[in-house]
């Protein structure tokens, strides 16, 4: 796959009841941003599934199924939907097919592949190199999953990582998948909640210096105080006696 770009659309058809959307290649960008996940997700129960394959690669590009099958299955683990990724060079023996071509085809294949409302189906199509198309669709248990916002979060990291020349395509949609499941099933921690806490600690820390200090400062006033007290004759403080005042008084005659 040879690299040139991403102009992002999502199209979202409704069939039986479940979900589909779109991501057109034919730009430059190796640093996609990826959504950012806002939702709490459960995973689907249990036996929701009936288990396929979790790819058709009939354009013979995947160079190790272990590898392959690893990211698509954490995937299925962690969100209850099972992946599939169907990648061709051709739609209907075209390698020039039109979004509404893709759109219908990858719609048929859903009935033609699974037994069930749980799956999700990626449609990978490079019908000439370096410009891809991608065409979801999840059924309607799915959805429960695998909303608007989760599918934009693995277009996304599918956009990013076909970027990545260390991956092979075996790792390419490996990763994708691995790391879109951890972000689906995770919300997203806004970067600017450690900041504010830093700030948050600092000022805390700047109050509790200032109320020290004038506590200290106070003690000190009062010590003060205290010291000038302690040094300063005892007959200041009070009237002299009834006696003192009559001895003053013949010593004056």
């Amino acid at each position: 796959m040879i690299i040139i770009g991403v102009i992002i659309m999502f199209i979202l058809p409704m069939i039986f009841g479940g979900m589909g959307g779109s991501s057109n290649n034919n730009s430059s960008n190796s640093e996609t941003s990826v959504t950012r996940s806002t939702i709490e997700r459960e995973p689907l129960p249990a036996g929701s599934v009936n288990e396929t394959d979790y790819y058709t690669d009939d354009a013979n590009w995947v160079e190790n199924q272990t590898v392959m099958n690893d990211g698509l299955r954490h995937f299925y683990e962690k969100t209850g939907v099972q992946p599939h990724v169907y990648i061709t060079t051709e739609i209907n023996g075209s390698s020039n097919a039109s979004m509404s071509e893709v759109e219908e085809y990858t719609n048929e294949l859903y009935d033609e592949l699974f037994t069930d409302e749980a799956h999700l189906l990626l449609m990978f199509y490079e019908g000439t190199p370096s410009n891809y198309t991608t065409y979801y669709v999840t059924g309607s248990q799915a959805d429960q999953v695998i909303d608007r916002e989760a599918a934009d979060i693995l277009l996304d990291y599918i956009d990013r990582y076909y970027y990545d020349m260390n991956l092979n395509t075996s790792e390419f949609f490996s990763k994708s998948f691995r790391d879109a499941a951890d972000r689906i099933m995770d919300v997203t921690t806004s970067p600017w909640i450690p900041v504010l806490l830093v700030i948050g600690g600092v000022i805390l820390v700047g109050i509790l210096f200032l109320w020290w200090r004038k506590r200290k400062e106070q003690e000190a006033i009062e010590a003060k105080r205290t010291e000038d007290m302690l040094s300063k004759p005892i007959d200041i403080f009070g009237k002299s006696s009834e006696a003192d005042d009559l001895a003053k008084k013949y010593e004056d005659k």
